[in-house]
C-alpha cells in the first residue's frame, strides 16, 4: 500500500478514536481549501511539534506530526535524477537494489535546447520518478547564473542569461509539481563559485541582483509557483544566505509573495538566532557527517531544535514566527504527501528513457560543419582507397567515447539503471555498415565509482601518454572517418561540486592530440563533452565541431542520433564559448575567488563587473569569442524576413509586438531558435549592448514558413533603479534586434518610447 493511502486511513482512524475530535478534522478533509487545512492542523499542534517539523530527523527527511497522522517530508537530490537511497544518518548508500533511476541530461543540456515544451517534459518525467520513490521535495532545479566559466557547478545550471533561465525554469517546476512533488529551486542566491563556497561573502549591488541574479528565482516563485526554495552556502552582504533576513524575508517572502518553504542547503545553517528569525523554515544537514562529532541526539541539537525551543520559552523568539514556519511546512506536506490528488508516478519507464534521449539530442549544438556531418559511410572520403574492399572504418579517439559520465560530480551523482556510451551507440548505429573502433588517446579520470555507485568499467591503462597519442595518430592514418570524443569529466577541478576549474583549457593534453590528429586526417570531427565552456584553439583546423553534454542514460544514443542525421541538430549555446579565460569580465582576485580582509571571518568577493557577464560583457567590449551565446548550426538552412513592429512609437507603460517570418530554405526538416534582443540607444546608466528578451523554437519542414510574434512589456526595455527600488523605463529610441544568436542579428527595428 502506498504511503499516502496509509496516511489517510491511519488519520481517519485516529480522528474517529480521539475523544477531543467529535468529527473528522478539517486538515484531514481533502475537499477543504488548503489554507483551512493548514490552520486547522496548526491549532492542534503543540509548541514542541511545531518546532519538530522545522528541522531534519534524518539525512534526507524532516519530521511530520505522528500524533495527528501528518507524515514527514522526504527530500531527494536532483535535479538530473532521483538519488539512490542513503542510510538514515549517513551519506553512504542503503544498499537497495531497486533504486536505479533514469538519468536525465544535465540542466545545461536542457538549457541548450531553448525549448519550453521539453523543459515541461523534463519536469514531468523527473517528478513522476520522485513520486514513485515517495519523495516529496526534489532538490532542484538550479538557476544560478554563469558568472565565470570556472564554476564547478555550471553543468547543473541553465546558462549565463537570466531571461533564458527564467523561461525554462517555469515549465520545469510546473511539470514536477503536477506530480505532487515540490520543486526546490536553488541556490538562492549569488552562489556562483565552488571555491570557498561556505565562507565567501558576495558583495553585489541591487541593480545587478535584480537584472542578472534574481530574475530566474523570481519567475520560479511568481510564474512557476515553486513550493520550495533552497538557500545557498555563501554570504550576501555579510549574512549567511540560509538565514539572510533581507534575502529570504524581505525580498523572497514579502516582496515576491513566496508562500512555500525555505530549506537550508545541507550544513548551510550557522546561527541559532538568525535561523529562528530570518526566514529559514526547514534546517537540513547540520553536522552532516552522520552522528560523528556531535551529541548522540544530533537532531535535537540543530539550530531550529532545542536551541529554538529555549528561545521560544524565554521570549527571545516569538511563537508568531514559529507559526509562520510551521504553516509553510504544513502547506508543503498538504501539497505533496497529503495532496488530495494522489499521483503514484512511474520509474525507469520506456517513456522516461525516450524523453531523456530526446532532450539530450535536442540540446546538442553543432558549432562547425565543413561537410563531414551528418555521417554517411556510403560517401566516405577518397582516403579510403587503401587497397581495401571491406567495410569502412570509423575511428573514435578520446576517453569520453567510452567513459560513463552519470556517476560523480557531487550531489548530482546518480545510480542509473543503465548508461549508453558513445562507442556502443555508434557501433549500434553502423552495425553491418562500418567497423567502429576506439583508441583512448589520453588518460583522464580513471575512477569508476562515487559514493558507492560503481560503473563496472575498467579504465586502467598501462600505456604512457606518448604511446597513447602515437597509437591514436597511427590508427587515424588508416581510418576512413575520425571522430575525437573528449572534453571534461566530473572529477575534481572540472565539472564537479566542491571545486572550481583552474582554466578553460582542455585537460590531459587534448589540444595537442587534436592538433596531431588534424594533421593526418582531412575531415576530423571533434565532439566536446562538457558542462561548461572550453577553449578551442584548434577550431580552424578541424572539419566539424559538436558540443555535447552530460546527456544521462541515453547520452550515447543522443549523440549518435545527431552525428548520423537521425536528429537534425537544433541546440544553441546557453553560454558564451570564449577564446581564452582572460577575455572574460573577471579580471581581479577581489572579483574571483575573493580576498581576505583583516578582521573579517570570511572572504570578500566583489561583483565589480556588475551586469556585464557572459555575452553582455563580450559584446559591450567588442571582444571576439570562439562561439557566441545563442549560437548553433543545423543540417538545413533558415531565412528570416518580413519583420516589423506593430507600433513604432509607444507611450511608456505600453506593450509592443514584433513579428518576423522564418522559413526553412534547405532540404531537411529542422528547427531554428529565433532570438530577440533589446538595445537601449541612450540611457542614463551604462547598459549592455544587447539583452535577450524573447526567443521561440520552431520546427519546419523543407520550404515551410511561419510567422512568429514576440510581445515586449515595459520591463523588457527597463533597467533596475536601485535608489528608487523599481524598474525604470526612460524615453528614447530602442533597437529591437532579431536573429539566430547574440552575434547574428540581421534585423534591426527601431522603437521610440515617449
Amino acid at each position: 500500500m502506498k504511503r499516502a493511502t496509509v496516511i489517510f486511513i491511519t488519520a481517519a482512524i485516529l480522528a474517529a478514536c480521539c475523544p477531543r475530535q467529535s468529527s473528522t478534522p478539517v486538515y484531514l478533509d481533502p475537499t477543504k481549501p488548503l489554507e483551512e487545512r493548514v490552520e486547522d492542523a496548526l491549532q492542534r499542534m503543540t509548541l514542541e511539534e511545531k518546532v519538530a517539523i522545522t528541522h531534519a530527523q534524518s539525512k534526507f527527511s524532516s519530521a511530520g506530526v505522528p500524533r495527528l497522522g501528518i507524515p514527514e517530508l522526504w527530500h531527494t537530490d536532483g535535479p538530473h535524477g532521483i538519488r539512490p537511497e542513503v542510510l538514515w544518518d549517513e551519506w553512504d548508500q542503503a544498499g537497495w537494489t531497486n533504486d536505479s533511476c533514469t538519468a536525465y541530461p544535465a540542466l545545461v543540456n536542457l538549457a541548450a535546447t531553448w525549448d519550453r515544451e521539453l523543459s515541461a517534459l523534463y519536469g514531468k518525467c523527473i517528478g513522476e520518478e520522485a513520486r514513485y520513490r515517495e519523495k516529496d521535495i526534489l532538490l532542484g532545479p538550479g538557476v544560478n547564473m554563469g558568472r565565470t566559466p570556472l564554476n564547478g557547478r555550471t553543468f547543473e545550471y541553465m546558462g549565463e542569461d537570466p531571461y533564458l533561465a527564467a523561461q525554462l525554469v517555469v515549465p520545469y517546476i510546473k511539470g514536477v509539481q503536477e506530480q505532487g512533488v515540490a520543486a526546490c529551486v536553488k541556490h538562492f542566491a549569488v552562489n556562483n563559485q565552488e571555491t570557498r563556497r561556505t565562507k565567501t561573502n558576495s558583495n553585489v549591488d541591487d541593480r545587478t541582483l535584480y537584472e542578472i541574479y534574481f530574475p530566474a528565482f523570481k519567475a520560479a516563485v511568481q510564474e512557476g509557483g515553486a513550493w520550495a526554495i533552497m538557500g545557498s552556502y555563501n554570504l550576501w552582504n555579510g549574512q549567511y544566505n540560509c538565514h539572510n533576513k533581507r534575502l529570504l524575508q524581505d525580498i523572497l517572502k514579502d516582496e515576491w509573495g513566496f508562500d512555500g518553504v525555505v530549506i537550508s542547503d545541507w550544513g548551510g545553517c550557522r546561527d541559532d538566532d538568525e535561523a529562528a528569525a530570518n526566514g529559514l523554515d526547514i534546517e537540513m544537514g547540520t553536522w552532516t557527517n552522520g552522528l560523528q562529532g556531535a551529541a548522540s541526539n544530533t537532531y535535537d541539537m540543530y539550530h531550529l531544535a532545542n536551541p529554538y525551543l529555549e528561545r521560544l520559552r524565554d521570549g527571545r523568539a516569538t511563537e508568531e514566527g514559529l507559526d509562520d514556519k510551521a504553516r509553510r511546512v504544513l502547506r508543503t506536506i498538504f501539497r505533496t504527501a497529503m495532496n488530495p490528488v494522489q499521483n503514484f508516478g512511474s520509474f525507469t519507464s520506456p517513456e522516461h528513457f525516450a524523453a531523456s534521449r530526446k532532450i539530450a539530442a535536442e540540446g546538442i549544438v553543432l558549432l562547425k560543419n565543413g561537410g563531414a556531418l551528418p555521417l554517411r559511410v556510403d560517401e566516405i572520403s577518397p582516403r579510403a582507397s587503401l587497397g581495401r574492399d571491406d567495410k569502412p572504418t570509423i575511428l573514435l579517439v578520446g576517453e569520453n567515447a567510452y567513459k560513463m559520465m552519470v556517476v560523480g560530480g557531487g550531489s548530482s551523482n546518480l545510480k542509473a539503471k543503465y548508461e549508453v556510451i558513445p562507442l556502443d551507440a555508434l557501433r549500434e548505429a553502423f552495425e553491418g555498415k562500418a567497423d567502429v573502433v576506439w583508441e583512448r588517446g589520453y588518460v583522464g579520470d580513471t575512477r569508476t565509482d562515487y559514493n558507492a555507485v560503481v560503473t563496472g568499467q575498467d579504465l586502467s591503462e598501462s600505456r604512457s601518454p606518448e604511446q597513447l597519442k602515437a597509437d591514436a595518430v597511427a590508427a587515424a592514418k588508416e581510418a576512413d572517418i575520425v571522430i575525437f570524443i573528449g572534453g571534461l569529466n566530473k572529477s575534481k577541478f572540472q565539472d564537479n561540486e566542491g571545486t572550481d576549474r583552474v582554466d578553460i583549457v582542455l585537460p590531459y593534453g587534448q589540444d595537442e592530440l587534436i592538433e596531431a590528429l588534424a594533421e593526418v586526417t582531412p575531415n576530423l570531427i571533434v565532439v566536446n563533452i562538457s558542462g561548461s565552456p572550453v577553449a578551442m584553439p584548434w577550431a580552424d583546423k578541424v572539419n566539424a565541431i559538436v558540443q555535447a553534454w552530460y546527456g544521462g542514460s541515453e547520452s550515447g544514443h543522443a549523440l549518435a542520433d545527431v552525428l548520423t542525421g537521425a536528429v537534425n541538430p537544433s541546440g544553441k549555446l546557453p553560454f558564451t564559448m570564449p577564446k581564452a579565460l582572460a577575455d572574460g569580465p573577471i579580471k581581479t582576485e577581489r572579483q574571483y575567488p575573493g580576498i581576505e580582509v583583516e578582521g573579517v571571518p570570511y572572504w570578500e568577493e566583489y561583483y565589480d563587473e556588475g551586469v556585464f557577464i557572459g555575452y553582455r560583457w563580450y559584446s559591450s567590449k567588442d571582444i571576439p569569442v570562439q562561439y557566441p551565446f545563442g549560437y548553433g548550426l543545423s543540417y538545413t538552412s533558415f531565412e528570416l524576413s518580413g519583420a516589423f513592429l506593430t507600433k513604432k512609437v509607444v507611450k511608456a507603460g505600453s506593450n509592443v509586438t514584433a513579428k518576423v517570418t522564418v522559413k526553412n530554405t534547405g532540404d531537411k526538416a529542422g528547427a531554428e531558435v529565433v532570438q530577440l534582443y533589446v538595445n537601449d540607444a541612450e540611457a542614463s546608466v551604462e547598459r549592455p549592448v544587447r539583452e535577450l528578451k524573447g526567443f521561440q523554437k520552431v520546427y519546419l519542414a523543407p520550404g515551410e514558413a511561419r510567422t512568429l510574434s514576440f510581445t515586449l512589456n515595459p520591463e523588457d526595455l527597463s533597467f533596475f533603479d536601485a535608489d528608487a527600488h523599481e524598474w525604470k523605463l526612460e524615453p528614447g529610441d530602442f533597437h529591437i534586434l532579431i536573429g539566430t544568436s547574440s552575434e547574428d542579428l540581421p534585423i534591426d527595428l527601431l522603437l521610440t518610447v515617449k
